[in-house]
């Protein structure tokens, strides 16, 4: 069974209460659940990781390079700023990373630095960004 990596990067552990205008209503643990729905539907192992600091991201990222994790789906959250270090792990690590955005970074003026080390990028989407994030990641280890 393959086994997928959720990071969720700084202030995402806020969803629902933080900006609902941006981001809507649903909490991080409603997501949560929709993400472990996803998974058992699609019959792969899901992990998802909260921080809001880049050097923890950075070494779930190398544990997870040494559990044999085969994908990553990450919301940079904050970290897409100045994660020039977490950009430098992503460019080093083994699987395959897609990169997912509530709201269309690119029509909010945003640019995510990390974006480069990305297979692709799904945005503007709300929370159905991770699921498709998750579809795509299935897709690219063949597991739909």
């Amino acid at each position: 069974m393959k086994k997928i990596l959720v990071l969720q990067g700084a202030n995402m552990t806020y969803l629902g209460r933080r900006q609902p205008e941006l981001y809507g209503t649903t909490t991080a643990a409603e997501l949560d659940e929709m993400m472990r729905e996803h998974a058992r539907n699609h019959h792969y192992e899901l992990e998802i990781y909260y921080t809001h600091i880049e050097g923890e991201a950075i070494q779930r990222l190398y544990q997870a390079v040494d559990e044999g994790v085969d994908g990553l789906v990450m919301n940079p959250a904050g970290f897409l700023y100045a994660g020039y270090a977490l950009r430098d792990c992503l460019r080093t690590i083994s699987f395959p990373y897609v990169e997912v955005h509530m709201t269309n970074i690119e029509k909010r003026g945003i640019h995510s630095i990390l974006a480069d080390t990305s297979v692709g990028m799904i945005a503007g989407f709300g929370i159905n960004s991770y699921l498709l994030g998750l579809d795509a990641m299935c897709n690219i280890l063949g597991n739909k």
